[in-house]
């Protein structure tokens, strides 16, 4: 009992203290989280062959989608949208992955996930959990790609679509690089919390 004591006693003085001090930037990060769609893209391995075959899939997912989420106007619409056109979304990974001359299955779903904080050309988005679009080609163990599809980031690469989603605290903080070292913090706060 007392071992046990010891080992969570720092580990919760940890999150009160990441807690008070990181509460706004944790709350904002949150928030942030509950907007946003992303994809996520797992390679068969991380064999060149491989990872260029999910580019191929993701410039084709992505033109699909950028029609199909053309009119949603918030995150439950781009979810729905995208549960209703798995089906259509899995023929166009398959159908990349035997035009390129492999043998591949794939799975595509929706799901939520942790992701780290990530940092893009023009912002970062904070760690948290976050609703995606999920494709896994093959065995699904090689390196990953994400990207926002809802708001379309990714499709558009410009922030502006962040403007009829996010508050304008919240756009400050996604596109300011000084928040790296904050955005780190919350995503231990993050870690901790989704391992209890």
């Amino acid at each position: 009992m007392k071992k046990t004591l010891y080992l969570f006693a720092p580990i919760f003085i940890l999150m009160i203290i990441i807690t008070s001090f990181f509460s706004p930037l944790i709350n904002m990060s949150e928030n942030i989280s509950e907007k946003v769609l992303r994809m996520h893209i797992l390679a068969n391995s991380d064999s060149v062959s491989d990872q260029n075959l999910k580019l191929k899939v993701r410039d084709e997912v992505l033109k699909q989608t950028n029609i199909l989420f053309k009119n949603c106007k918030n995150k439950e619409e781009a979810i729905e949208v995208s549960a209703k056109n798995i089906d259509l979304i899995k023929n166009t990974v398959d159908k990349t992955i035997y035009e390129n001359g492999y043998d591949y299955t794939s799975r595509v779903f929706v799901n939520k996930e942790f992701f780290t904080t990530r940092e893009y050309k023009k912002f970062t988005l904070p760690a948290g959990n976050y609703d995606c679009l999920k494709i896994e080609i093959g065995q699904g163990s090689g390196k990953n790609w994400w990207c926002v599809m809802f708001p379309a980031v990714c499709v558009s690469g410009c922030t502006e679509d962040f403007d009829k989603t996010l508050t304008d605290e919240e756009i400050k903080m996604v596109e300011s690089k000084n928040k790296i070292i904050k955005f780190k913090a919350v995503e231990i706060y993050e870690r901790i919390k989704n391992a209890i």
